[in-house]
């Protein structure tokens, strides 16, 4: 059994469009909220964790909802095709309604633009689950790390693709001294990278066909099924599933918890505990970045090595170490060395490692026709920990310190390895070609 990687790759246009959309919104929006509204930052923080606490309940909301579609197109199809068409539509008004405010300053006109980002958020909320439920939907179950594998890149695609386009469209020669910047060109191109991305899934992914292939293949493999069946005929999720399931959400959160603490506090822990520069923190972000882009598709393959949950407790222990490291390298040096870049690469590759085999386990123990409601599950519990962690960690920074901030995101990191010990089920291997050259046949398909 291999993995289909071109229909993979056209399957996660989908997530590299929402990935775009993402970068742009939390670049762009603060700076148009203070620079063009003039808020200050506690209001303009309310408002960018409005996607936040939207995501929350759409999340799940749409993922269970459209399990329960049908239509000729597929389940996912829909959302993704109308949630992106909205999206696209509410986008043009934000640059406009900057502009114009810029120009003649109106109470209205920052109620307009709140209300419609608010709706804007909305509509991003109602199809990024079916996007990501859509792989698992097309993807047998053994592969689907591999294949998550690749939908992560392809959402890394989508953010380098908007940095690349920023960068050459806002460079500091064409922006300094100016009193206003326009950013309706940027808006533009990403709406126009939304609409091809989702048109060429739409031309390419016949959903209902490759669903009904791939369950096909389950029934032929009755072995990967977690579910059972009842007196009645009807298909139920046995008690130690459940448990297991309650134990990866568990595990899901905290590991978000800590690592999504170091990276939103980083750069400012950098500037006052190592005395580094913003551009000298950025770059450390940035090389854990790229060393998590380079280990996805590697991570994917290790997983169907040595499996799932020994990849992810392998990932945990290498992220909470590196942690631990750095919170070490604060009381020892006190100061910059060039191995914190290092540390970052490590970092970069034990997230790859727990982000890209997390989803495949949850969805493994759902039964076949609640994928979108465990892909909900799985966003419930990161954004959950995302909302509760800023202020927590932020809190532990402002009355006790900064030399708190790598203590407590080894600590979170080091517990998830604990709950993942009780994880029995959703770690599925597929038996390997005995033939290698066999991994690659299928690139050409």
């Amino acid at each position: 059994m291999k993995l289909n990687y071109k229909r993979t790759f056209l399957v996660g246009l989908a997530f590299m469009s929402i990935c775009m959309f993402w970068q742009m919104y939390d670049s762009i929006i603060p700076l148009i909220l203070k620079n063009t509204f003039h808020l200050n930052d506690t209001l303009s923080g309310v408002i960018m964790a409005m996607d936040n606490v939207i995501a929350l309940f759409l999340l799940p909301l749409f993922g269970n909802v459209s399990d329960k579609c049908n239509t000729r197109i597929g389940k996912r199809m829909p959302f993704i095709v109308l949630g992106t068409a909205i999206s696209v539509i509410l986008m043009t008004f934000l640059p406009i309604i900057d502009n114009v405010y810029f120009e003649n300053p109106a109470g209205g006109l920052l109620t307009g633009f709140i209300v419609i980002l608010a709706f804007l958020l909305i509509a991003m909320g109602t199809y990024r689950s079916p996007a990501v439920a859509l792989m698992p939907d097309v993807t047998p179950k053994p592969l689907r790390s591999k294949a998550n594998a690749v939908i992560n890149l392809m959402g890394a695609v989508g953010g380098i693709l908007y940095l690349i386009v920023t960068s050459v469209l806002y460079s500091t020669a064409r922006t300094a001294g100016l009193a206003h910047v326009d950013y309706q060109p940027l808006f533009i191109i990403v709406q126009v990278t939304m609409i091809v991305a989702v048109i060429v899934l739409y031309l390419t992914i016949k959903e209902p066909k490759l669903v009904a292939q791939c369950q096909e293949y389950e029934k032929e493999h009755p072995e990967d099924d977690l579910e059972e069946v009842n007196e009645s005929g009807e298909t139920f999720t046995p008690a130690p599933v459940r448990r297991s399931l309650r134990f990866i959400l568990i595990s899901i959160a905290l590991w978000f918890i800590g690592y999504n603490a170091v990276t939103t506090a980083f750069t400012k822990y950098a500037q006052i505990e190592w005395g580094m520069s913003l551009g000298a923190a950025a770059l450390a972000v940035t090389v854990g970045t790229a060393a998590a882009i380079l280990s996805y598709i590697p991570i994917g393959e290790l997983a169907s090595r040595v499996g799932r949950k020994k990849t992810i407790i392998i990932g945990c222990g290498i992220l909470a170490g590196c942690f631990a490291v750095m919170a070490l390298h604060t009381v020892m040096i006190k100061g910059f060395t060039p191995a914190i870049y290092a540390i970052f690469v490590l970092v970069g590759f034990s997230w790859a490692a727990i982000n890209v085999n997390s989803l495949p386990m949850v969805v493994e123990m759902c039964k076949g026709g609640e994928i979108g409601k465990y892909t909900g599950y799985y966003y419930t519990f990161s954004m959950a920990a995302q909302i509760v962690t800023p202020i927590l960690s932020g809190a532990l920074l402002e009355y006790v310190g900064y030399w708190t901030l790598f203590p407590y995101g080894a600590v979170f990191v080091a517990l998830s390895i604990l709950t993942m010990l009780q994880v029995k089920h959703g770690d599925n291997k597929p038996k390997m070609p005995v033939d290698k050259l066999e991994v690659f046949e299928d690139l050409d398909d």
